[in-house]
């Protein structure tokens, strides 16, 4: 501090200009930089900065000889603190200072030390941006500071060290062996000069370890192994840097053990790794320890399985991410550790929140790596796997094609003979065999069989991953099997599986792995050659794989149904009970495991129920109900609804359904199966209506912070034209479950059981219809106190309802009834139908007359024989989708039932149990001759229609009409009132459903708008648009449309049309209908609204109107 005060007091007293000002401040900054030094304080390192800034302006003014000395100063200084703060400016300042000091040498002895210093910050530039260009001047500058010291000069052996990093980080980066061959050429040079001294040892140590992680050479490890226990050996007990040279011994110790598989060197590794971390507390390198730690720990866990490693190995890698601010250069390596943690725990309990994790904290390694850095490679090959495990998960192509981008572009910028090359080639192989399974291309897996070639080549000599990618091979040869039937490929794939079983597998899971594989390819052959050595072969090797895994494990339920399989397959051929008893117990464990692929749980599910609908009856219930119960992950929620609506098609969801009700029907003498049958027609149909009730919850019973949470998320996931965050569905996810756990909510947003779905009955019976090649049927369920009743539709097949389907589509084409307002054109049916000319009512006629023969007839009678009349509700799927059956009975049979509709058993039981409000209801009317002001598409009678409304209702109402109807204002009406009546063209958006909108004026009113919006007081809406109440018939067993979109957002019920209604009928309609309602002063019940639309009908029916007229109109809900 002495010298401190002597040189501030000198620089007080010189006067401006003085000569010696300059070396003052010069020698002031070098006292506070030693301060700086001895105690790691950052203001001394400012006033460092500071002083040495002032020589050098001082210096520059005066043109003093000492200049490049000053320049020197400064940019060390910039460049320590760019070490503690991570500033980038700092670095490139220390760069900039550092080449002007060079500059001013002009052949100065003390040039090498100037360049060495230089290679220094461009090296710490490359490892922050990745800059190639950086990378070569540290090796250049660094060449030309070896080149400028003699052999055996002291000076020599810092150059020499600084040269070997800098070839040793270009090696990492282009893969060139003549760079490590360099390094350790040079790291030995340096350990000649002095054999015992530890960080020379260390240093050589860390070039052999490299080429090892090149080569393979076992001798190499050894020398680097022998060397790190050196340089320990001769490091003192207290010495700072002995945690360094014993967390190289660690890391050696783990290199052994993955290539000698023995347990006692990775127990070394982790009891030294522990006492490095607690010898360094307060360490700024601790945190690279707690990293090193961490990935020991995770080794341990992927070899013993022990779940408290892999939470320890958790615990590291976050408490590293978190001592480390964003920006830092080894953040990125941190956080991409951690995602690759997250990545274990998820493959062995499939919890979406640790995919999330992993995607996130992957996602952010990328982020936070600049372009041309060499680590985001890796990064992104990491990456690339995260979106391949939730491609798997949910199978949304999106992620598919995400994950293909990212690994061709590591492929692509990894150069051959790289270490990581072969990882990124497996990677490639197999998401190019996901395409051609998802895609059947091919072309996708040709490419993968020669990525897999490539591979088996270079890795024949030997490699620690060898059997991996062997049984990568396999794979792609068995995919050829399957689809061009060569046996070569079979035993090509045979081959290599039995290779890959035969080399030492570090991890159990792995040995597995590859059995399982083994087993798989033995039954192909199998199943060709029938030769039963190979099916007693693939039991032994299923078997030996399955014991390997252990209990809990998320991958436990496929090696269980491959151990199943093989029992099938014997029982076909011995027909020995014992391997039937495997199959039923193989698959009853199965499902109660979770899977990480759930379509291929669904196919695995449909294989079971195949089996057992043959040969154990008693097995197909829990076969459907195992894979019925997938749906919802299947269709998952954060999916966009045409990618649901693909997986839909794509599995053939709709026909499945209709496939498990009817066995379950054909098995309906035993106890309970039409009760499966009726959970299983609920959870297969209507799936896009369910995930709208999904998102509008009944929130009345939930606690009020639970209740707020849930409106939330599940407004942030109504759109269905985006795909969603992992993280707000796992979000909502959790929610839902913690939820289920409160007493009375276990079934809140799950499919429900009979014993639920039956209350839907509670108003009258519901007749569900089901469609299938082997047989037609309705399910009757009368009432919530009786087993439900098959009445089988014997008349009528699958071609029956395609061709009445098809007619009716072209008669409404003739009548020409797509809006509102359109006429009829000419009534003859022609030749071109292949009819005998008729009239449109005539065919009409003939409609509604073979639906009441064949279908609706057999349902009265069962009906009747119960002794009901009064409220019949229709769930219509499959082929039965679109008819109007509420229109077929004659006109002596027409008012024995009230007829409505609903998508699902459980928006009825939805309905019901919804608090009805206590105020008087409020009606909402909207009136929209047209749209814009041009008075294109004209409604000439909603004018009158809204007229008579306003007549008859004597309540509060609410009335918007021509430009008053705007989607804002309509909106707010729909929010406030309990009854609306909405008079307006429509849309219908098959594709994707939440688009479908009411035309109103200067815009459009989304479904999906109206889904977001809160809807307390919804009771009833009266659509009197076009195409409110038809489904996709081609997108089997879905009733999405406006009026069912509706019913979801909260209106207990509704009346729609079928087709659009001619603008003639609307006063009418709603004159008859809102006068029924409100009649001798009555206030309206939701539950009064069919019975009222059937007294409009009625009255059309009445006046002769044509057939295309009345027949639409139809009611949903209670």
């Amino acid at each position: 501090m002495a010298e401190i005060q002597r040189l501030k007091q000198l620089i007080e007293k010189a006067p401006v200009g003085d000569a010696e000002l300059p070396r003052y401040h010069h020698m002031l900054g070098a006292i506070y930089k030693q301060e700086y030094k001895d105690f790691q304080d950052l203001p001394n390192l400012e006033a460092a900065l500071l002083h040495y800034q002032v020589a050098v302006t001082l210096l520059e003014e005066l043109g003093h000889p000492d200049q490049s000395e000053y320049l020197k100063s400064l940019a060390v200084a910039y460049r320590d603190r760019y070490r503690e703060l991570d500033d980038l400016e700092d670095l490139n300042l220390a760069i900039k200072w550092g080449q002007e000091s060079i500059a001013l040498l002009h052949g100065h002895p003390g040039t090498a030390g100037r360049l060495q210093s230089l290679a220094v910050s461009f090296t710490a530039r490359y490892r922050k941006l990745g800059t190639l260009d950086d990378l070569e001047a540290a090796v250049q500058m660094d060449n030309q500071a070896v080149q400028l010291t003699e052999l055996g000069d002291p000076d020599r052996i810092k150059p020499l060290q600084n040269l070997s990093v800098s070839l040793t980080d270009r090696f990492h980066r282009l893969g060139e062996m003549k760079d490590l061959e360099a390094a350790l050429k040079l790291d030995q040079e340096i350990l000649d000069s002095d054999p015992e001294r530890p960080e020379y040892l260390q240093s050589l140590a860390v070039s052999f370890t490299n080429r090892f992680q090149r080569l393979g050479d076992p001798a190499d490890l050894n020398k680097a192994f022998h060397l790190h226990e050196e340089a320990v050996k001769h490091t003192p007990e207290n010495h700072p840097e002995r945690a360094g040279h014993l967390q190289g011994l660690a890391l050696s110790l783990e290199d052994r053990y993955r290539l000698l598989g023995d347990l006692n060197d990775l127990e070394a590794a982790l009891m030294i790794g522990k006492d490095v971390v607690s010898m360094t507390v307060g360490h700024p390198k601790q945190v690279q320890f707690q990293h090193s730690l961490g990935s020991t720990f995770g080794n341990r866990y992927r070899q013993l399985g022990n779940l408290s490693d892999l939470e320890d190995a958790l615990h590291h890698f976050q408490a590293a991410v978190d001592a480390t601010p964003d920006g830092h250069q080894d953040k990125a390596y941190y956080l991409q550790s951690l995602a690759m943690c997250h990545g274990d725990r998820y493959k062995r309990f499939g919890e979406l929140g640790d995919l999330d994790a992993a995607l996130h904290n992957g996602q952010t390694a990328v982020d936070f790596t600049a372009e041309d850095h060499p680590d985001r490679i890796t990064y992104l090959g990491s990456l690339s796997g995260f979106l391949e495990q939730r491609y798997q998960r949910f199978g949304d192509p999106n992620d598919l094609e995400n994950a293909l981008e990212m690994i061709d572009e590591a492929v692509d910028n990894t150069p051959d003979g790289h270490p990581d090359k072969c990882e990124y080639l497996l990677g490639l192989a197999a998401l190019l065999q996901l395409s051609y399974c998802r895609f059947g291309d091919l072309v996708d897996l040709e490419e993968a069989l020669r990525t897999n070639q490539a591979l088996d080549e270079l890795t024949k000599n030997g490699h620690p991953k060898r059997a991996n990618y062997l049984s990568s091979l396999a794979a792609s040869y068995i995919h050829r099997y399957q689809r061009l039937g060569a046996l070569s490929d079979l035993e090509a794939a045979l081959q290599k599986d039995r290779e890959a079983v035969h080399i030492p597998a570090t991890a159990n899971h792995d040995k597995a792995k590859y059995l399982q594989n083994l087993a798989a390819a033995l039954t192909h052959r199998y199943l060709r050659l029938h030769d039963l050595k190979d099916l007693e072969a693939a039991v032994q090797a299923d078997q030996e794989g399955f014991e390997l895994i252990p209990k809990g494990h998320v991958d436990r339920g496929a090696y269980l149904h491959n151990v199943a399989l093989c029992a099938i397959h014997r029982y076909r051929k011995f027909n020995n009970p014992a391997d039937a008893e495997i199959v039923h117990k193989s698959y009853i464990a199965s499902f109660e495991a979770s899977s990480l692929n759930p379509e291929a749980a669904w196919g695995q599910a449909l294989v079971w129920a195949s089996f057992a609908k043959e040969f154990q009856p008693s097995d197909c219930v829990p076969a459907y109900t195992a894979g019925f119960r997938l749906l919802p992950e299947i269709l998952w929620i954060g999916h966009t609804i045409p990618i649901r609506q693909n997986t839909i098609l794509r599995l053939n969801i709709g026909q499945t359904t209709s496939m498990a009700t009817r066995t379950c029907i054909e098995l309906s003498n035993q106890s309970l199966t039409l009760n499966a049958a009726v959970e299983i027609m609920e959870q297969g149909l209507a799936t896009e209506f369910q995930k709208l009730l999904q998102l509008t919850p009944d929130l009345e019973k939930l606690q009020s912070e639970d209740a707020e949470l849930l409106q939330n998320l599940s407004c942030q996931l109504y759109s269905g034209r985006a795909p969603h965050s992992l993280h707000i569905v796992n979000e909502w996810d959790q929610l839902v479950k913690k939820i289920q756990k409160q007493p009375g909510l276990e079934h809140f947003l799950q499919p429900k059981p009979y014993d639920v779905l039956c209350h839907a009955s509670r108003g009258g019976p519901i007749v569900m219809l089901n469609s299938h090649k082997n047989g037609c049927d309705a399910i009757i369920i009368v009432n919530p106190a009786s087993e439900p009743v098959n009445v089988p539709l014997v008349d009528v097949g699958i071609d029956h309802l395609k061709f009445q389907r098809a007619m009716l589509k072209k008669l409404l084409g003739h009548c020409n009834v797509r809006t509102r307002g359109d006429s009829a054109s000419s009534r003859l049916f022609g030749q071109e139908e292949h009819f005998v000319a008729k009239s449109t009512s005539e065919c009409f006629a003939d409609l509604l007359s073979w639906l009441w023969t064949h279908i609706v007839s057999h349902i009265y009678h069962a009906l009747e024989l119960v002794v009901y009349n009064g409220r019949l509700w229709w769930l219509p799927t499959g082929e039965f989708t679109g008819l109007p059956l509420h229109a077929s009975p004659p006109i002596d049979k027409f008012n024995q039932f009230i007829h409505s509709y609903t998508a699902t058993l459980g928006s009825l039981v939805e309905s019901y149990t919804k608090k009805q409000t206590q105020n008087a209801p409020k009606l909402g009317v909207v009136g929209v001759t047209h749209t814009d002001p041009s008075g294109m598409n004209m409604l000439k009678g909603v004018k009158k229609e809204v007229q008579n409304i306003m007549a008859i209702v004597k309540g509060p109402l609410d009335c918007l009409e021509g430009e008053q109807a705007t989607p804002e204002s309509v909106k707010l009406q729909v929010q406030e009132c309990s009854w609306v009546h909405l008079a307006c063209h429509g849309k219908q958006d098959l594709i994707e459903p939440s688009q479908s909108h009411l035309l109103l004026y200067g815009g459009s009113l989304e479904l999906e708008t109206i889904l977001q919006t809160p809807l307390p007081n919804a009771e009833f809406v009266f659509l009197a648009a076009c195409q409110t109440a038809m489904g996709d018939a081609d997108l089997v067993n879905e009733s999405f449309h406006l009026g069912g979109g509706l019913i979801a957002a909260g209106f207990r019920s509704a009346v729609g049309t079928m087709w659009a209604m001619n603008d003639l009928d609307g006063p009418l309609v709603a004159q008859i209908f809102y006068s029924h309602l409100f009649r001798d002063g009555r206030q309206p019940k939701a539950g009064d609204t069919a019975e009222a639309l059937q007294v409009a009908v009625n009255e059309l029916r009445d006046r002769k109107v044509p057939h295309e007229r009345w027949i639409p109109f139809m009611h949903m809900g209670i």
